[in-house]
């Protein structure tokens, strides 16, 4: 294959990633972490009822960050109830530097390809 073909997901490969624990790295203030999560289906995501018309920017903006916390925190708890022997760190969550936990974030939410120690 060329490095310019395109690869597509089949069904089953995307259905099996909310049924898989995924596991990385990265590495925080000169020592490495390994953590674990499992994607959400729809019906696990964190349900939040709330009209964002009536609110602020500033308001959206922490109703946002709130919705990302809980989603994090699922993700993890689902891993751990799968693999209970992983890399979980859903029981200290709250209790990490809020730098490593927005890092750990941002591979879980595929906002970072690649976790190379140059963070």
């Amino acid at each position: 294959m060329t490095e310019n073909e395109k690869q597509y997901w089949s069904i089953d490969e995307l259905l099996e990633l909310t049924e898989t624990v995924q596991e990385d790295e990265l590495e925080y203030k000169g020592k490495s972490i390994r953590f674990q999560w499992c994607e959400l289906s729809e019906s696990e995501e964190p349900k939040f009822l709330t009209d964002l018309e009536d609110m602020t920017e500033e308001e959206k903006n922490l109703h946002y960050v709130e919705v990302g916390k809980q989603r994090t925190s699922e993700m993890m708890k689902k891993a751990h109830k799968m693999n209970p022997d992983g890399p979980s760190l859903h029981e200290a969550w709250e209790k990490l530097p809020s730098t490593l936990k927005y890092q750990i974030t941002n591979v879980m939410m595929g906002a970072k390809e690649d976790s190379s120690p140059n963070l």
